[in-house]
């Protein structure tokens, strides 16, 4: 493989039909590498104006920017607005161009060497620490971040310093407004950092499929900005305190409220709301009391309206495209959300896992390593859960499966209702579904490498097996799949684990697959010196079959439809600009309306207007347009029926592995640990100079250890040994 094939991520090998290959039209990839252009142009000026800010020669460019278009009907906030967040609106609008423009089955050959290469994302640079496993691509960006702060508040401080000498006053005073000054700088650098703080939760957003970032990297990016920005807005309300407590105006100043100006109550309540996420968000906190930081994170329906009426409208204007793109998203997803959906299945299996099939249109398209939030309403009505999705989308086109851990309160009252409905004296018993999603990688990078490590840790398998039957079916229907070397190891607690990897009748799904791909599985048994008594014994599973209603997951989510998704976007941002002209136009200009905490409310109450009303139109004709599509499709009851009497990823009854799946080399080992450093040079004896995707799904303990051998392994490789890449899968939300 070459070190920029994975820019073309499904790749073809000479077992591939040549009729599934497509090549682009020279017209197509033209104005694909023309969108591409125009959105990275307009991103490197977008942010180069960011970072130039604090200094003079930003500033002076955002004040020419501002003498330019101060005139139009929007005034200055129109400016601010055009400076700081158009760019970034304008990206979301290419986007759509260019995902409908790309399609979501169009494969194109690579023309890359077959030398293999380091990649910046799948390096891991940084293993122990507060920021976890860290790429070097992230390292980089980092890097970067800190040195902006760095620059930004010399580049501040120096301002402070040189207005300080316009004014002749007495040494006491010149340090209070020198507090005051750098606090004033402080709130400046966290709207800065609030600019890039809603983008990376955007979970369904066009950006994020734009850039194939999977959302738990997303996540952390927005974990690691929203210490930042949080650290910043405290300094801010800090320095604020601490001058007006020297002032002796402290209790007045905190309760004060402007018409013109800044408020400072509102700023408090901000602040509050922001300072409970912040808190609640810290590790040990979410870990343990994951309920309690969910609710108070609900918070930032506080922080955001408050923070608008505490700086007015022209300085919210600042961070109200990324805000804007997160209410296009979050909208969304709850009108998702409120569809019900049918539970086609459900089993309660002997080594404490639940597994639900899903009930889900045609139109919703998923790949392999996707996951979904679910809820349950008999269980609660506010509790969201992430899982891994197990299922193949080449398993059916009707459903989708998942497997739960019963780890705590909320999966032990899923298991418990599902065996509650088992039993014919509660057979009234029934589960309620919602669902958001499915989200991920908009192109399956299981699909990248054609050398293959799964490394699972417990429950971790669960994405595996949807990517092995993934492969599997793409093998035996002759579609484009790379992989043809896997190794899967597994480690795991107990032995009643094991039939989770029997889920997949590998030799039904792909006849004679030993002759097309090479699988090899090792299994480690970490908390047990030697076999069950039990090893061979079939445990049945508690089954519940759920009653179908014809309900299936909401299409209303990004991967559901380009054009629409498009629409929902670009409708929804006219409608807010046309808002805000009219409003301008009919009652601000007219009235003389100048009070800043109201203009900010006014911006605000536009926004959600244009979200709810201009967005809620083209969601309404998008359910409409595939109800009606659903309806054609006739084929649709009889494949929701073969579902639910033969699911295609098998059972997870059988306990022997080898029977199940003869043709897989798979090796248990009790009593022991995966060697990483053993298995990776063992591997790279084996299959020699080529490039190798690893996938981690596990415990943060698992991934660093992995990362920490790919890293020293890649660092002292000789020229003939295997590249590894670094890749990760998880939820730690």
């Amino acid at each position: 493989m070459g070190s920029n094939s994975l820019k073309n991520p499904l790749l073809f090998s000479d077992e591939v039909e040549p009729g599934y290959v497509k090549n682009s039209s020279f017209l197509k990839s033209s104005v694909k590498w023309g969108l591409k252009i125009v959105m990275w142009v307009i991103f490197i000026a977008w942010v180069g104006v960011i970072f130039l800010y604090p200094g003079e020669i930003g500033s002076q460019l955002v004040e020419k920017i501002i003498n330019a278009t101060n005139g139009s009907v929007f005034g200055t906030s129109g400016s601010l607005f055009l400076v700081f967040s158009a760019p970034i609106l304008l990206i979301a609008i290419l986007a759509v161009a260019h995902l409908i423009i790309s399609g979501e089955h169009v494969f194109e050959k690579s023309k890359s060497s077959k030398k293999p290469g380091f990649r910046l994302w799948t390096f891991p640079v940084l293993v122990d620490g507060p920021f976890g496993v860290v790429s070097a691509a992230e390292f980089i960006g980092i890097t970067l971040f800190v040195v902006f702060i760095i620059w930004a508040m010399y580049a501040y401080t120096l301002q402070n310093i040189s207005l300080l000498t316009l004014f002749d006053i007495s040494s006491s005073e010149t340090g209070r407004l020198m507090l005051e000054l750098t606090g004033l700088r402080c709130g400046m650098l966290g709207l800065l950092c609030l600019i890039f703080l809603f983008l990376p939760v955007s979970r369904g957003s066009l950006l994020l499929r734009l850039i194939d970032i999977p959302f738990e990297h997303a996540t952390r990016y927005h974990v690691w900005l929203g210490h930042l920005t949080m650290m910043l807005f405290t300094l801010h309300g800090l320095f604020y305190v601490i001058g007006w407590a020297m002032n002796g105006t402290l209790v007045k100043e905190l309760l004060e409220w402007k018409r013109v100006g800044i408020a400072n109550l509102p700023g408090v309540i901000s602040l509050l709301a922001g300072l409970f996420m912040w808190v609640t968000s810290l590790h040990p906190v979410r870990k343990d009391y994951f309920e309690l930081f969910f609710y108070t994170h609900q918070l930032y329906v506080v922080f955001i309206v408050f923070l608008a009426l505490h700086v007015g409208d022209f300085v919210f204007s600042i961070v109200a495209g990324a805000i804007f793109i997160f209410m296009l998203d979050r909208f969304l997803r709850f009108c998702q959300s409120r569809t019900k959906v049918d539970v086609l299945s459900a089993k309660c299996l002997p080594c404490g896992t639940v597994e639900l099939v899903l009930s889900k249109p045609r139109s919703l398209q998923y790949n392999a390593l996707s996951f979904i939030f679910l809820q349950v309403r008999e269980l609660s009505w506010l509790q969201w859960h992430p899982f891994s999705v197990s299922s193949s989308p080449l398993d059916g086109k009707h459903h989708l499966a998942i497997l739960i851990k019963v780890l705590g309160g909320w999966t032990a009252r899923l298991r418990d209702s599902i065996l509650s409905m088992s039993e014919p004296e509660l057979s009234k018993t029934t589960i309620t579904a919602s669902v958001e999603g499915p989200y991920g990688h908009e192109m399956p990078y299981h699909l990248m490498y054609e050398n293959l490590i799964l490394v699972a840790g417990g429950i971790g398998i669960s994405p595996f097996l949807a990517i092995l039957s993934d492969i599997l079916h793409r093998i035996n229907d002759g579609k484009p799949c790379l992989p043809r070397k896997i190794l899967v190891v597994w480690a795991v607690k107990k032995s009643d684990e094991l039939p989770l990897l029997s889920s997949i009748d590998m030799e039904s799904i792909c006849p004679f697959f030993s002759n097309k791909i090479n699988l090899e599985i090792d299994i480690y048994v970490t908390q047990e010196s030697g076999p069950s008594m039990e090893e061979g014994k079939v445990h049945v599973a508690s089954s519940s079959s759920c009653p179908f209603s014809g309900r299936s997951m909401s299409p209303l989510v990004g991967t559901g439809n380009n054009v629409w998704s498009g629409l929902y976007v670009i409708i929804s941002t006219v409608g807010f600009i046309i808002l805000m002209a009219l409003l301008r136009i009919f009652y601000i200009k007219p009235y003389n309306v100048s009070t800043w905490w109201y203009l900010g409310l006014l911006f605000i109450a536009c926004m959600v207007t244009s979200v709810v009303i201009f967005g809620g139109l083209v969601i309404g004709l998008w359910h409409l347009w595939d109800k009606k599509a659903s309806a054609n499709d006739k084929d649709e009851d009889i494949d929701r029926i073969k579902v639910e009497s033969t699911p295609s990823y098998g059972t997870v009854e059988d306990k022997d592995l080898t029977q199940n799946n003869p043709e897989s080399s798979t090796i248990i080992q009790y009593g022991t640990r995966p060697d990483f450093k053993e298995i990776f040079a063992s591997t790279s004896r084996k299959w020699g100079n080529v490039d190798v995707g690893v996938l981690v799904c596990g415990p943060p303990t698992l991934q660093s250890s992995v990362a920490k051998e790919i890293r020293s392994h890649n660092i002292r490789r000789q020229k003939r040994d295997t590249i590894f890449h670094f890749n990760s899968h998880s939820f730690d939300l």
